[in-house]
């Protein structure tokens, strides 16, 4: 009998999601409107421990707004990690300014603040660190180094909805934070991003900004964007809310069995007071990485990810030259393997067998 085919990610739209959004159709009101900001209420409320969000049609479009928001423009250096999605760098690139690539510590994958430490320049203005994977950077570490540098703090958490470091919330540490509505992330609306932020300027140009530079109606206050949510897309991001924690909760227990019976391979780490949500379950192989990827595949019948293989600063869009030593490392070794809510306890015992079975024949 062959096996069902377990993908890497598994977005989860219902039947409540369907009728939301046949509500919104009915009522002929799709652009933003009430939906949008009773998600971005609700989104607080949930989410960030009350700090204000601005929902947007994008990550990347949350990122670079918020950049902007902040004041950030050419001239300015912007430090952000090499490994993690484009997008990081891209938002910053975008505002003019220049994104700075420091390493990451080897044991979450998210920014080493003793490298944030060493590229600080007199041009640095701010640091972006990303939660990969789901696990919260070192706040602490990366703030200490803000407060001496006289720098903002930015976070890029679009895979750590409802993650938190010491009991606080990610989402609530920096001057913003975004978090990304894409399909395969932990929760979705479609497809958007939310910003969320503790200052009133910042929430006030956000909401400028997305919308062609107004609040009201021809009131063009300065140059803007249409980076605006649809109340389609809010329609599914707010029952997704209703939803999230359930979610989460699998993921984590799917994480623990992971952990647990998993041999051959280097499975996540936890930071003590850290509570990270599982975007992704990623492991290191230090031998035969993308043989062991195409074999779960194709032998297997399960999918998995190497995010990311190629950093940012080896980018052709970037193309640095860097010492970015832990980077050049995870990006040889990390394997992303299903943990999202849809796995069956069938499916994480053949995941389990599979990957100890691979690595033993490789060993």
């Amino acid at each position: 009998m062959t096996n069902t085919f377990i993908p890497a990610a598994s977005p989860i739209i219902g039947e409540d999601e369907r009728r939301a959004v046949d509500a919104v159709l009915m009522s002929g009101q799709l652009a933003q409107g009430s939906e949008v900001a009773e998600f971005e209420t609700e989104f607080s409320d949930i989410l960030v421990d009350g700090r204000a969000s601005v929902a947007v049609n994008s990550g990347t479009a949350g990122l670079h707004l918020g950049l902007l928001a902040s004041g950030v423009g050419p001239g300015d250096e912007v430090i952000v990690p090499s490994f993690t999605f484009a997008a990081t760098a891209n938002s910053v690139a975008l505002t003019g300014a220049t994104p700075v690539f420091a390493d990451i510590e080897p044991d979450h994958f998210c920014l080493d603040p003793r490298s944030v430490a060493s590229v600080v320049t007199e041009r640095t203005v701010a640091v972006m660190p990303v939660h990969l994977y789901g696990h919260p950077a070192d706040m602490p570490g990366l703030q200490k180094i803000a407060d001496e540098h006289g720098l903002k703090v930015f976070e890029d958490a679009a895979q750590a909805h409802g993650a938190s470091l010491n009991g606080q919330r990610v989402g609530s540490f920096g001057h913003f934070a975004m978090f990304s509505l894409y399909p395969t992330k932990n929760m979705t609306s479609g497809e958007g991003g939310m910003v969320t932020t503790s200052s009133a300027d910042v929430e006030r140009r956000l909401r400028l900004l997305r919308n062609q530079g107004m609040l009201k109606q021809y009131e063009n206050e300065l140059v803007g964007f249409n980076a605006r949510m649809t109340n389609i897309h809010a329609a599914i991001g707010r029952v997704q809310l209703t939803k999230i924690w359930a979610w989460t909760e699998q993921r984590r227990s799917n994480a623990r069995f992971l952990s647990e019976n998993l041999t051959g391979v280097s499975t996540p780490l936890v930071a003590e007071g850290a509570d990270p949500v599982y975007h992704q379950y990623t492991v290191r192989v230090l031998e035969d990485r993308d043989r062991i990827a195409t074999a779960l595949r194709e032998e297997y019948q399960i999918g998995s990810g190497v995010y990311y293989p190629i950093p940012n600063h080896r980018l052709p869009s970037f193309r640095r030259i860097e010492d970015l030593p832990e980077t050049e490392k995870a990006s040889c070794e990390v394997l992303s393997l299903p943990v999202h809510p849809s796995l069956s306890q069938q499916d994480l015992e053949r995941i389990v067998h599979a990957v100890n079975t691979l690595t033993k024949a490789g060993a």
